[in-house]
């Protein structure tokens, strides 16, 4: 990971330039040395690799979900032996992309690649499994950081329309239950196979009254996806602003004009996040966050000492979304 001068840190507690965070990318299996690239259309991918291949498949899935289709896929390769899958995907973390999958893989494949996004606190996983069993096999593992949908038809890349449909909207507008898959069908699941599914914290796509969705959104340790998407919004994106406001200034003094200047930029992200849904609005549409930066008096002598301000601390209000609602009616006779 490359050195930071500014380091974010969110606890989620329950009851610059803005980072899209959106870009899906496929980790395929080729002869050669390990390679990242970003194409921004389908034809782009079939120059480096032919349709009948897993990584072309995958990467039409992403492009091929209507007006809402992600701008752009990466396409990360490694050779199996001199490069695993989980290496490559350590090389080339800090590039531009947000949801890893595996063009094809097994269950102990997909746990590998999660193993890696869950210990750098970054990022997210995306597989489709095809049985409770494998299900089961890596839902005991409860990622933070990972979403498993289960399929009858592993070669529509459900988890892939999702995420090129509707993951490079903007940060906190959407939930991920309810959503379209275009060239995905709805799979046959029962009742009984679909609160299974869930239990586990997986989700499915199936047709609800008459409606193809997803039928629910959330990570294998049960968190919401846009929870922690909107969470890591959040974090770039005011890391991004406070080191630009270093950048660009010849200096941030240490005192009461500085640190007001720190705490702005912290606050203005905040805003943003509560105009694009992912902090909740009062009555008067006013985000709800609170922000707290200790001027110079309060701080301690020996951070002053290490050019090092660690006053500033905030919290805030998730907007959440409605995933169900219970209506009450009265009829007069």
């Amino acid at each position: 990971m490359p050195l930071k001068d500014v380091k974010v840190i969110i606890d989620i507690k329950k009851p610059a330039k803005l980072e899209g965070l959106g870009t899906p990318l496929i980790l395929a299996q080729k002869a050669g040395a390990a390679t990242f690239k970003i194409y921004g259309d389908i034809e782009g991918v079939e120059v480096d690799f032919t349709n009948t291949t897993d990584a072309y498949k995958a990467a039409k899935v992403s492009f091929s979900q209507g007006d809402t289709s992600t701008a752009k896929v990466a396409i990360a390769t490694y050779d199996g032996t001199d490069v695993t899958a989980p290496q490559a995907l350590e090389k080339y973390f800090d590039e531009d992309w947000y949801f890893v999958s595996l063009a094809t893989g097994a269950v102990a494949d997909f746990i590998d690649i999660s193993d890696v996004v869950e210990g750098a606190g970054f990022k997210v996983a995306a597989h489709t499994v095809n049985s409770i069993e494998d299900l089961t096999t890596i839902a005991a593992k409860k990622y933070d950081r990972t979403f498993v949908m289960m399929h009858d038809k592993l070669a529509q890349y459900p988890h892939l329309a999702l995420i090129g449909g509707h993951g490079s909207k903007p940060v906190g507008s959407i939930t991920y239950k309810f959503k379209k898959l275009i060239g995905v069908d709805p799979a046959p699941y029962d009742t009984t196979t679909l609160l299974a599914i869930h239990a586990l914290n997986g989700f499915a796509y199936v047709s609800k009254g008459g409606q193809y969705q997803t039928s629910e959104g959330t990570m294998l340790s049960g968190e919401y996806i846009d929870v922690i998407h909107g969470k890591d919004w959040v974090k770039i994106n005011m890391e991004n602003a406070i080191a630009h406001l270093f950048v660009n200034n010849d200096k941030i003094s240490f005192d009461d004009v500085g640190i007001p200047q720190i705490e702005g930029e912290a606050r203005t992200i905040l805003e943003i996040a509560g105009q694009q849904g992912i902090i909740a609005l009062n009555d008067a549409g006013q985000p709800l966050y609170t922000i707290t930066a200790q001027n110079r008096a309060q701080t301690n002598a020996a951070d002053r000492v290490e050019r090092h301000y660690k006053g500033l601390s905030f919290s805030l209000e998730l907007a959440g979304a409605i995933h169900e609602a219970t209506v009450t009616g009265e009829m007069v006779v």
